[in-house]
């Protein structure tokens, strides 16, 4: 199968990159920057979609960078990165003499509701109570194409733990130390997922042709609070886990509108993923700590 991925450089991207290729896949990245086996998003624009099978878009700025500063300006590039990507490869996608057969977009859970006690799977409502949630209903509307004859997908993730990257990135230090602990009250939902089975996922989408719709990119396990999760990652690198991180602070490092990613969560629950055949290599987070930790 012949794949163009957008977006293939990023963590997310590298590892979907390197099992298409390990499953006898070829691909091709759409990317910012030229190179072998690689169009630019402005080729795109020019010369249309190139012959393939699939197209998947990764695409899309880190938002929870703690390095950049919640402003209009990185507002504005969030908001770019996704949707303008997103609209470009679905024009070239309805425009594509020969459309590929299977189009697929990854978004975020945080298309539905903060809730300490809702339970969503992928036909539950959300999409405009913040900045987030009519971010995903915008891209994912800006994903959809006419007619049937291009099978769509779109695969909501939650937070991605893989090695070297992602969130995770970010946490082993402090954990490490010893000063790693709850986020604000510890009672929000985590949903998360490990980067294999994402990959994974992904993978399954574009090879089984009976999926179709949107899956949620979650681990199947029972819902995880925050403040079990910083328990079983200091378990997981021997170390104690139970200094919180205020709120305040929370909102002072990544700002009010960003906080709400980390401060409130989703319970949400993979159904459909689960329903369409995929099978998890990590379903538990101490399973899935031990091999990004280990």
């Amino acid at each position: 199968m012949r794949v163009l991925v957008g977006g293939g450089t990023g963590f997310v991207g590298t590892a979907l990159v390197r099992l298409l290729k390990a499953r006898g896949h070829r691909v091709t990245l759409a990317s910012r920057t030229p190179g072998p086996d690689r169009i630019t998003w402005d080729q795109l624009a020019e010369t249309g979609l190139p012959r393939c099978d699939a197209a998947v878009n990764l695409a899309g700025e880190n938002i929870l960078n703690p390095l950049r500063r919640w402003n209009e300006a990185f507002q504005k590039e969030v908001l770019s990165s996704r949707l303008e990507t997103t609209r470009l490869l679905a024009s070239t996608i309805s425009k594509a003499p020969e459309p590929p057969k299977t189009w697929i977009l990854v978004t975020g859970v945080a298309y539905y509701q903060p809730s300490l006690t809702s339970e969503y799977d992928e036909d539950s409502p959300g999409g405009d109570f913040d900045f987030f949630s009519n971010l995903v209903t915008k891209w994912e509307a800006a994903a959809k194409l006419p007619g049937d004859s291009t099978r769509q997908v779109v695969v909501r993730s939650g937070v991605v733990l893989g090695r070297g990257g992602g969130a995770i990135g970010h946490m082993l230090l402090p954990f490490r130390l010893g000063l790693g602990g709850p986020m604000g009250s510890g009672r929000q939902f985590f949903p998360w997922i490990h980067i294999n089975d994402l990959v994974g996922i992904l993978a399954h989408a574009l090879e089984a042709r009976h999926v179709q719709g949107v899956l949620n990119g979650v681990a199947p396990a029972p819902a995880t609070t925050n403040a079990e999760f910083a328990q079983a990652l200091g378990a997981a690198l021997g170390r104690p886990a139970f200094i919180p991180v205020p709120s305040m602070v929370v909102r002072a490092v990544f700002g009010r509108e960003r906080a709400v990613m980390l401060l409130e969560g989703q319970k949400v629950i993979p159904r459909q993923t689960l329903a369409a055949g995929y099978q998890y290599s990590f379903p538990t987070l101490e399973a899935a700590l031990k091999e990004v930790v280990g």
